[in-house]
């Protein structure tokens, strides 16, 4: 713990749904005392060896303009994920895809709750959304069978699932998921949110392999998570509907993506296999800190299928208040999950940082659990 608490800029909580920026949250001199365990990342990737490369190109690249040529990025890309590029559309971050996405091409759209809040704020018609509670008892866990009665039951045209969920972790297999497209084909749209699937198996049970079978599916991903690379705002999203990706190109701006991001892009390939060591070495930690995350009395840990453990506080303290002992007290910085909609205020999530790093957590939790 340290002697000389950390000082908050608690205003920023009340100021936006997602986590405040630690920069901006506690300053820049407190940074390097602070630990984000908020985000959720790949903390091996990418490597030193990546990082010059990037430092050597940044002066010439932010000098020029990016490609006005979509198709360049497309292929760098396809490359490295195995899909047709010309299925693929690369957005200013993930959320900028689902932002488009949800505008431009839902009529209204079922929304499992609580879940990333991007997917009901960023809807202009709040008609459109059609919230389905999770239970608490099941660990807020989606029983896709159930969800599909509902879908029909309801009337809704467009449904969207993230697997692994967030903020729960929960993961479906690549037979759950196929029996529920095969089951919805009917719908206009499925929006199935990939960000964090890469952390969930050794083999990745991704739908990639699968949209041109189904002609109502896109698939979403953040690369800030797998990739470790949230400044660079890079996200993608896949489909085989020609006149999805139409409606979605339409509105892109020219040079959408930066020329950072497009190097980055470019140099996926030749990084891969580095890339495959540093994701399996995520999914050894996850394993272990959920070992011991289960030994620390007054909290439940539900199970994940991903980097990050959605937890329940049981020990008389609200969410706020464990982040703020955290924080304050130990540079541990945990995500409040209170103003998730769906979700009360005893929950916190906690994305493994690598096993150092870790460790500190633990310790913190157990301390505050006393």
């Amino acid at each position: 713990m340290f002697r000389n608490r950390i000082k908050v800029n608690h205003q920023l909580f009340e100021e936006t749904s997602h986590t405040p920026a630690l920069v901006d949250l506690v300053g820049e001199k407190s940074m390097d005392k602070v630990i984000d365990f908020c985000f959720i990342e790949n903390p091996y990737f990418p490597d030193r060896k990546i990082l010059k490369k990037l430092n050597q190109k940044f002066t010439a690249l932010i000098k020029f303009y990016p490609s006005s040529n979509p198709k360049l990025a497309q292929q760098n890309l396809a490359e490295v994920i195995h899909v047709n590029p010309e299925y693929l559309v690369i957005g200013n971050g993930a959320t900028e895809l689902i932002t488009i996405i949800q505008r431009q091409l839902a009529d209204d759209m079922g929304i499992p709750i609580p879940t990333f809040s991007e997917y009901i704020e960023k809807l202009q018609d709040s008609e459109k959304v059609k919230l389905y509670q999770l239970s608490e008892d099941k660990h807020y866990h989606l029983d896709l069978n159930e969800y599909a009665a509902w879908l029909i039951s309801e009337n809704i045209s467009s449904a969207l699932i993230i697997n692994p969920g967030n903020p729960t972790g929960q993961l479906f297999s690549i037979t759950e998921m196929i029996g529920f497209l095969k089951k919805m084909k009917h719908l206009k749209l499925i929006l199935v949110d990939e960000s964090f699937i890469d952390f969930s198996r050794e083999e990745i049970p991704s739908l990639l392999p699968f949209v041109e079978e189904f002609r109502n599916l896109i698939i979403i991903r953040s690369m800030s998570k797998h990739c470790g690379v949230p400044g660079l705002r890079l996200g993608y999203c896949c489909t085989a509907n020609e006149q999805f990706l139409k409606e979605i190109r339409d509105v892109l701006p020219v040079w959408n993506i930066n020329t950072l991001a497009e190097y980055f892009l470019s140099i996926l390939k030749e990084t891969s296999a580095y890339y495959e060591l540093a994701r399996k070495k995520v999914l050894v930690d996850v394993r272990q800190l959920f070992e011991q995350l289960e030994h620390i009395p007054g909290i439940e840990v539900y199970p994940t299928g991903s980097n990050f453990f959605l937890i329940k506080i049981g020990f008389g303290l609200s969410a706020r208040e464990v982040q703020m002992k955290l924080l304050e007290g130990f540079g541990v910085y945990v995500r409040d999950c209170s103003n998730k909609v769906g979700l009360d205020n005893f929950h916190i999530r906690v994305a493994s940082q690598g096993r150092k790093k870790d460790k500190k957590l633990i310790a913190a939790l157990k301390n505050i659990s006393q």
